[in-house]
């Protein structure tokens, strides 16, 4: 999540500072995810991230960059997170 906030402030004032350390802490984030996909697999790591990051990278953006979104997007959103929902609590084969 602090990368996703890092690229934010980058994409609204750009530096050189700001773009180092989000790709600092994405890539810290992709070291966890080798590490959760060894652990957990990686259907399950995957999805559980997805789902995780769906939900509060939007809630990032709408409640601290004060982001608004017309009701499609947001029904988009919805329907998201019930497919991702759908997919990691389906049973396995």
């Amino acid at each position: 999540m602090l990368a996703a906030i890092g690229a934010k402030h980058w994409a609204i004032s750009p530096t050189l500072l700001k773009m180092v350390l989000t790709l600092i802490l994405y890539t810290i984030g992709n070291l966890i995810m080798l590490r959760l996909v060894r652990d957990f697999g990686m259907a399950s790591a995957f999805t559980l991230s997805a789902l995780l990051q769906l939900v509060a990278v939007n809630a990032i953006a709408i409640f601290y960059f004060s982001e608004k979104l017309p009701a499609a997007q947001l029904a988009g959103i919805l329907l998201a997170i019930i497919a991702v929902g759908l997919i990691t609590l389906s049973p396995s084969k």
